[in-house]
């Protein structure tokens, strides 16, 4: 005679430990955690992979979130990861961090649109000598056949 799965659930006395039955999380797979080794490993790697367009496929090739991704940022940008012993906690940014964070975020991204408004200004000005060279070659060539 055979016992259902549910009799069984039902006769279990709860002493109050998370091994029983009442608590299925507590012999259920458990919350990972990353060292900041990995993080950074995973940060790289992910940033690789969206440069190839690739990034949704590494998240889920990972079971990793894009939250995760984004917070593991700020830590890294703010200078949490850094130096940190394996098994060390990485807390979160305090407020000066945080601050150094966002202006270099944002140093970067001037530095990006000085990089562009540099090659525009590089491409108008060849742009520019190549349109009077040929002003000056067709004003030749409208004399020569005055003549």
């Amino acid at each position: 005679m055979s016992s259902s799965p549910v009799s069984v659930l039902s006769s279990s006395v709860d002493d109050g430990a998370m091994s029983s039955p009442q608590h299925p999380r507590a012999d259920g797979p458990r919350r990972r955690s990353f060292t900041p080794e990995q993080k950074l490993a995973h940060l790289a790697a992910y940033e690789e992979a969206s440069a190839q367009r690739q990034g949704g496929a590494y998240l889920r090739r990972e079971g990793l979130y894009s939250s995760l991704i984004t917070e593991w940022r700020r830590q890294r940008d703010a200078g949490v990861l850094e130096g940190k012993q394996p098994g060390q906690t990485v807390g979160r940014p305090s407020k000066e961090q945080a601050e150094i964070a966002r202006l270099r975020r944002e140093l970067d991204q001037t530095q990006e649109r000085l990089d562009r408004t540099e090659t525009a200004l590089e491409i108008m000005g060849k742009a520019r000598a190549l349109l009077e060279d040929v002003s000056k070659s067709a004003d030749t060539e409208t004399r020569r056949n005055k003549r």
